[in-house]
């Protein structure tokens, strides 16, 4: 993954190769998304680099619960179940995507998937927003707990919302 860049000067052409950065597309579901309470951590430029695309929804519905003492939202990795699960769709780099393997605990807690998604409105800048309406691959982190399918689901996580849950951040958990 190279790219060349060159630069015009009066007189002189000069070439310079720099290494262009893979990006993944990830959808966020839950307190990673903008307003809420770990959204920040997708802000931190010493995480990596995450570029907000779009707003998206899951092409297929999907179990999004809420769950634990500390009302984690859960993704259960039981398509056809469920609803049509909203959220955001980001590009990252390679130490966001690494970071955020390590945040979600990656593979114990969660898995990364693929998942295909359904554009809302690509409200983000720059050649990479996909167009309202299209069809994109991205990675999620979800689960498998079958126990959960049980629990209410919802189509959009809101840590603030009337389910009356109140999300706990991991830096505010007693140890297990």
């Amino acid at each position: 993954y190279f790219e060349v860049l060159v630069s015009l000067c009066p007189q002189l052409m000069v070439g310079v190769v720099c290494p262009v950065a893979h990006m993944t597309r990830v959808f966020v579901y839950g307190t990673l998304k903008k307003g809420q309470p770990n959204y920040f951590r997708m802000e931190n430029a010493s995480n990596g680099q995450a570029e907000f695309l779009a707003r998206a929804r899951t092409v297929e519905p999907y179990p999004l619960v809420i769950t634990t003492k500390y009302n984690i939202p859960f993704l259960l990795n039981e398509p056809g179940t469920g609803q049509r699960v909203y959220g955001e769709l980001y590009r990252v780099d390679q130490q966001m995507l690494d970071f955020l393997d390590k945040f979600e605990g990656c593979p114990e807690r969660y898995q990364r998937t693929k998942i295909q998604l359904e554009v809302q409105d690509g409200d983000g800048e720059g050649e990479h927003t996909p167009r309202p309406g299209r069809i994109e691959e991205a990675f999620v982190y979800s689960k498998h707990e079958p126990a959960w399918l049980q629990n209410q689901t919802y189509e959009s996580y809101d840590a603030y919302g009337d389910h009356a849950l109140k999300y706990v951040l991991p830096e505010d958990r007693t140890p297990e």
